[in-house]
């Protein structure tokens, strides 16, 4: 029993810690996008130079998609090694509850990310990001993003706690 805690603790552990280190990784790419001070204008065309924040934001989409992953097989696995259960067991109705939130959190976050990290990609003259069209990462999207990480992340072990 002592082994199976611990082992518990330590994917609870690497979870949270990949979670924390997206956030962290959200909130520096926060402060490194292009601002619209960086934007060249010629005429009609536009260039944007690319930002660190790009570095930051594949670090972490990285990171919480390991996470995630990681949680699920935890999840999945501790749920399907065990006997089968009554279908009204609130701790089984709580769990997939909170799988299915961190799923959605997780679905945000990652087009968040994707989009903005997309955006910080540099973006030449004629081509711009959309249509020819230079765009900027409004400000707390990655904030936003970061968010999201935690509270994928913290369901994600309450899910996989509650499954016990």
């Amino acid at each position: 029993m002592g082994k199976h805690q611990f082992g518990l603790f330590f994917f609870f552990s690497v979870i949270f810690s990949l979670g924390l280190v997206s956030f962290i990784s959200c909130i520096f790419a926060e402060t490194k996008i292009a601002r619209r001070h960086d934007l060249r204008l010629e005429g009609k065309l536009c260039f944007l130079p690319e930002s660190r924040a790009v570095v930051f934001g594949v670090t972490a989409f990285i990171c919480i998609s390991l996470a995630v992953l990681i949680g699920n097989l935890l999840f999945f696995v501790n749920c399907c090694s065990r006997e089968k259960r009554k279908a009204n067991n609130n701790k089984s109705i709580i769990s997939v509850t909170l799988l299915l939130f961190s799923w959605i959190s997780f679905g945000i976050a990652a087009i968040l990310l994707g989009v903005a990290t997309s955006m910080s990609r540099e973006q030449p003259y004629g081509e711009g990001w959309l249509d020819g069209e230079c765009y900027t990462v409004r400000n707390g999207v990655y904030v936003g993003s970061g968010m999201l990480s935690l509270v994928t992340v913290l369901s994600l072990i309450g899910a996989a706690a509650t499954n016990k």
